[in-house]
């Protein structure tokens, strides 16, 4: 089995030491898009970063997003010319642009693309995400194309949710392969 190359999104923040997508580039080599400025984060800017990377890869790729970086790929993908490269895309707890705490540093984020994404997709989402019930995942998921896989009670999906290297969540990504 050939595997792609597969680009790590992170979200807000970047994602830090004991993060699953921290511990795959580790592990695996998947390649992290590079923001330029993780607090705050410009939507035109994060799109144009991740539209470079995929046209840098001279095969296939397999998009890995956390948090924000799911609705990167939501609005990269309703622009970019470069969508036929992508085999495939694991969305991993995207935040609620519409909570009523969603923070002012991500005010150009808040309204999310909601268009059907062209290649297929993966939602992963908890039943106790702070920043994200089911049902807007459900939402997310309905609008995006993608399949929803709900993993239960594991928060925000990140370091602090105890996964490790995520061994479940790298099932999912290849799943399709």
């Amino acid at each position: 089995m050939t595997i792609p190359c597969v680009l790590l999104l992170p979200g807000w923040q970047d994602s830090g030491p004991g993060h699953w997508q921290t511990l795959w580039e580790a592990e695996f080599g998947d390649l992290r898009v590079t923001q330029h400025d993780w607090m705050r984060p410009l939507r035109g800017d994060w799109i144009t970063r991740l539209e470079e990377v995929v046209q840098e890869q001279d095969g296939p790729v397999w998009l890995a997003a956390h948090s924000l970086g799911c609705h990167l790929v939501a609005a990269w993908a309703a622009v970019s010319h470069s969508t036929a490269k992508v085999q495939g895309a694991l969305l991993v707890a995207p935040p609620d642009t519409a909570q009523p705490d969603y923070p002012p540093q991500l005010h150009r984020w808040a309204v999310p693309v909601l268009g059907k994404l062209p290649f297929a997709s993966t939602l992963v989402a908890s039943t106790d995400d702070p920043y994200c019930s089911l049902a807007a995942a459900e939402k997310y998921a309905q609008h995006w194309g993608a399949a929803l896989h709900n993993i239960g009670p594991r928060g925000h999906i990140n370091a602090e949710s105890g996964l490790g290297d995520w061994p479940q969540g790298r099932a999912l990504l290849l799943a399709n392969i």
